[in-house]
């Protein structure tokens, strides 16, 4: 289970990286919802630190509150399962 969090998160990492490289070639982007559906599926860590190395969405009222929001929401989900033994 740890380890699909972590790969989750590293997808959500990779969306960032591919939107901003989008971004700079004027290219067809990632909507908005699918970062945050995949931010609500437990991989909001990956796109915070996404958006801070690559500085994409750091400037979005909804980004900034948003997904840091959902980063805890996720981190209180995860020690709930572990707590409760459901992570193996």
């Amino acid at each position: 289970m740890i380890t699909l969090y972590i790969l989750w998160n590293l997808v959500g990492f990779f969306l960032v990286m591919l939107d901003k490289q989008r971004a700079r070639q004027n290219a067809w982007r990632i909507r908005e919802r699918t970062f945050f559906l995949a931010a609500f599926a437990f991989g909001a860590v990956g796109i915070l630190i996404g958006m801070q190395i690559f500085r994409h969405k750091t400037r979005h009222w909804s980004f900034k509150v948003g997904i840091p929001l959902l980063c805890i929401f996720n981190i209180i989900i995860v020690y709930i399962f572990w707590q409760r033994g459901w992570l193996v």
